[in-house]
């Protein structure tokens, strides 16, 4: 406990009981988290196999793993550690009976789901020009994660569509969910969002099944509580309630970083866990051990303009951080959204030359659409860049169309794999063979494969078409012989290679452009590699309920999908890291920065005026500045060109909310902008100086005429007629200037300003 300080030795000492820890960013949650389990086991006696875990990611899971390795001083394999989606899986593959699937179930991700819904749409003769595919997946998860079947909408799966409008949604959507519900039931498929739904209704459609989980676990902790949704905050207050003796649960959350509202996470689940569970013994962690004491006021300063939150004020004990210029937050105001670029890819290449390495130096953003310009500076300057969280490795198309092929052989109702494979590599299985294969599957409900068989055995094609549906079912089933044979079995990353190659996807990517086939070979090879190095976690997790432990196939597959779904990237070279800020979280980097600080883009304009949106945005500011561990840099544009118009911006109202000692501010000395708006001729760019300081922080208006006036966009005024009020926008100079006005009572309005009152 040495290594603690009071606050975080206080929540590894509590007794058994529920609680809630609100944890600071930086404020060592995760060192208390492992303690708090150490201690359970040498303390309270628990076994470590009486303990539920439950983080968010993958990586929290394995660091967590790691981390009480080390203190425990024995392996965590077995132990109950891992993610919703994890544990959730771990479960229906004990329990696939009880949760009506077979032992065989598939896991698919997002794009095979997708597929599907194409599929379904198809056969109902739904145009997906008209009805977005995307959007009706979006519908079928959201659902799910509200804990809302098909058949909430008809009981009896005979939905009378002409009735939709009785409903919030279009009827197509609700026709979709109930077909694709029926599919996924007669192919043994379960989604990301199926998981998490299909283990709470293990709890909720079986007593008994509830009761030993009840009394098989002695304690639960969940960590990153503020981005739970529903079914995943029902599963955990079915588990935990109403038990006896009483199942302690202790929550880590932080309500300042719940930025995922957009995908289903409440915000109100913390403030809901007070009440559910009371009593609960609330301990705030607000001591940081990350960042300068500079970037915790301004991050302190801005979360406190929201108004629906628990309340805490990260501080640092570390002195070392004056305030004086070099230890200030910089803000660069440029002329546009080019010139912003290049400012911050001269900083980099400035700090990279005089010995800073590049992967502590990241590069954060409200929107995707932002890194185009920015990976252009970063080009122009020669900074190797990386934009973290793209195309991760299971997600890749060559790999995912390999790891088709090895679900095919290992369970022939994989319809999504059977879909995706049938003709890569092509081999003359045309559409129209492919449409009755689809067309006799769900008239007589059974799978593709099977739909296929019986139609070659009904010699329902022509010959060419015959032939080469015959030699894609002999090829399957030999690779199934030479890969499961019990009498012969052959490591788990032999039986991959062997697919790979007898499914003719190397000849097939040979054939593509040469850099293209190299990088998609390199990730066949690499797959097997993954393959060689799996160890498969085969351990009894039940000694209740004993089962058979996954094949090692399975498991690579369940695994292989699991990882697409996490949000983590893999390590790389020196590199200047770019990123969304939501794809910041959980990562720190000794300099930020925080481009694009203007209004209607950071907050985004879906959320000026919504205050719930709004205090999400500025949840997400609060992200990206406690990302920063020594130095933070922001930007912002005069004008940004967005759709090939430019529109002149003003800056964000998240940089009013951060106070003006904390702010160097800083512009560059020429007039003139260090850029050309054509792609030739950039050099000159880069050998651009910038002024180090400015003797005071220009107004937020970006109008020169403005710089005197009272008046600053997001600040609060009174209107004799419209009371409290928040400034939007504005228009016009001196006595003709007028705001746009988001009041409490009257919504939005553009007011001269000579009727509005400051509000201090």
């Amino acid at each position: 406990m040495h290594a603690l300080n009071p606050h975080q030795t206080q929540a590894v000492t509590l007794p058994l009981s529920n609680a809630l820890i609100l944890a600071g960013a930086g404020s060592g949650k995760t060192r208390v988290l492992v303690h708090r389990i150490a201690y359970l086991i040498s303390h309270y006696g628990l076994s470590p196999y009486a303990i539920l875990a439950v983080t968010f990611t993958n990586k929290a899971a394995a660091e967590m793993r790691s981390r009480i390795e080390s203190i425990i001083q024995q392996p965590s394999q077995g132990l109950w550690i891992g993610t919703f989606h994890g544990i959730a899986h771990r479960l229906l593959r004990i329990h696939w009976q009880e949760a009506g699937l077979s032992q065989t179930f598939q896991v698919i991700d997002s794009d095979d789901q997708l597929r599907l819904i194409k599929r379904i749409m198809k056969d109902l003769n739904l145009d997906d020009k008209q009805t977005s595919p995307k959007n009706i997946q979006s519908f079928i998860n959201n659902q799910k994660d509200q804990g809302i079947r098909a058949s909430h909408f008809n009981s009896n799966f005979n939905y009378n569509f002409n009735q939709a409008k009785n409903y919030a949604y279009p009827s197509e959507f609700i026709q979709v969910y109930v077909s694709y519900e029926n599919l996924c039931n007669q192919s043994s498929l379960v989604d990301f969002a199926e998981l998490l739904l299909r283990a709470y209704e293990l709890w909720t459609k079986n007593q008994n099944l509830l009761t030993h989980y009840q009394s098989r676990f002695k304690a639960l902790l969940v960590d990153e509580f503020q981005d739970t949704n529903q079914i995943q905050y029902l599963w955990l207050k079915a588990l935990s309630h109403n038990t006896n003796p009483p199942l302690p649960i202790l929550v880590v959350g932080d309500d300042d970083q719940s930025i995922y509202g957009w995908r289903g996470a409440q915000v109100g689940n913390l403030a809901a866990f007070q009440k559910d569970f009371a009593p609960v013994e609330l301990i705030r962690l607000e001591e940081n051990y990350r960042s300068t004491s500079v970037i915790l006021n301004a991050a302190n300063h801005l979360i406190n303009n929201n108004t629906q939150r628990l309340g805490k004020n990260l501080f640092t004990q570390s002195t070392q951080d004056n305030l004086n210029k070099n230890n200030l937050i910089n803000l660069y105001t440029a002329f546009n959204e080019l010139e912003e670029a290049y400012f911050i890819a001269n900083q980099i290449q400035q700090a990279h030359a005089s010995g800073h390495l590049l992967k502590d130096m990241a590069i954060l953003y409200r929107s995707n659409a932002q890194s185009r310009v920015l990976e252009e500076a970063l080009l122009l300057a020669h900074v190797p860049y990386r934009v973290y969280g793209g195309m991760r490795f299971f997600e890749r198309a060559e790999i995912k169309t390999a790891l088709a092929y090895c679900r095919l052989v290992y369970a022939r109702e994989d319809d999504s794999a059977f879909e995706r494979i049938i003709n890569t590599p092509t081999r003359s299985i045309g559409e129209k063979t492919q449409s009755d294969i689809r067309e006799y599957a769900k008239n007589n409900n059974i799978s593709l494969w099977a739909a296929a068989i019986n139609l070659l055995q009904a010699k329902a094609f022509p010959a060419r078409a015959a032939s080469a549906l015959q030699n894609f079912i002999n090829l399957i089933n030999q690779l199934q012989q030479q890969t499961q044979d019990p009498n012969h079995l052959i490591p788990l990353y032999e039986q991959i290679d062997l697919i790979i190659k007898h499914s003719g996807l190397i000849t097939f990517y040979q054939k593509e452009e040469l850099s293209k086939a190299e990088s998609r070979l390199e990730n066949l090879g690499e797959l097997i590699t993954a393959a060689r190095t799996f160890i498969p976690d085969n351990s009894n997790p039940d000694n209740a309920n004993p089962d058979t432990p996954l094949t090692p196939m399975a498991a690579f597959l369940s695994h292989a999908v699991l990882e697409s779904n996490d949000t983590q990237a893999d390590q790389a070279q020196d590199a200047v890291q770019l990123m969304t800020i939501h794809s910041s979280k959980g990562l720190e980097f000794p300099w930020v920065f925080i481009s694009g600080l203007e209004e209607n883009l950071f907050p985004s304009p879906g959320s000026i005026n919504d205050l719930n949106k709004l205090e999400e945005e500025r949840r997400l500011m609060y992200v990206g500045i406690t990302r920063a561990m020594k130095k933070l840099t922001l930007t912002h544009s005069e004008s940004r060109r967005i759709y090939g118009e430019t529109t002149r911006h003003y800056p964000s109202r998240f940089l009013r909310e951060i106070p003006k000692e904390l702010i160097l501010s800083i512009r560059h000395t020429n007039n003139s902008a260090p850029y050309h708006s054509s792609s030739s001729s950039h050099s000159s760019a880069h050998s651009s100086t910038y002024a180090k300081t400015y003797p005071k922080a220009p107004s937020l208006f970006s109008d020169n005429s403005n710089k005197n006036s009272e008046f600053e966009i997001g600040q609060s005024v009174r209107h004799e007629t419209f009371g409290l009020g928040v400034i939007l926008n504005a228009q016009g100079t001196g006595d003709r200037l007028q705001l746009q006005i988001h009041f409490d009572q009257g919504g939005s309005k553009w007011l001269t300003a000579l009727r509005l009152t400051p509000v201090k």
